[in-house]
């Protein structure tokens, strides 16, 4: 098994090795160049994110892929799909179902209220003991 291997890098050389390494160093490159695009395109940390979770079933199944946008002066409604995140690692997938705009401030905010369409009750205990999401915490609006 190893014998094989071993006779397959002897053939290619140093050089060739090399330029295996290099064209592996390229493909990695690309893929984070246009990861990075596509950050600063749709203006999100995380374009494209996967449901881990039933609580927006039937709209979302588990391991359906979401695309976002985070629009930074488009305001979120009422029964838009946004990603947040709080204090936990994992971004929650969730509608919002009530939000209240904050005057006086020179970026739109909103205080926002979300919940899983599967779910019985409201977001509030996810928020870090806070009784708003607020728009910092918002990784995305789902897009498709």
């Amino acid at each position: 098994m190893f014998g094989s291997e071993i006779e397959t890098i002897k053939k290619l050389g140093i050089r060739g090795i090399l330029l295996q390494a290099l064209r592996l160093f390229s493909v990695l490159s690309s893929c984070l160049v246009m990861w990075k695009t596509l950050c600063l395109a749709t203006n999100c940390e995380s374009p494209v994110v996967v449901v881990l979770s039933e609580s927006m079933e039937p709209a979302f199944q588990r391991g359906d892929i979401l695309f976002l946008t985070n629009p930074s002066t488009a305001p979120y409604l009422v029964g838009d799909i946004t990603v947040y995140k709080t204090s936990a690692a994992t971004p929650i997938v969730h509608r919002v179902i009530e939000v209240h705009d904050l005057p006086d401030s020179d970026l739109p905010d909103q205080l926002l209220l979300t919940k899983g369409d599967n779910n019985p009750v409201d977001d509030i205990d996810f928020y870090d003991g806070e009784m708003w999401l607020r728009r910092k915490n918002i990784v995305g609006r789902v897009q498709g």
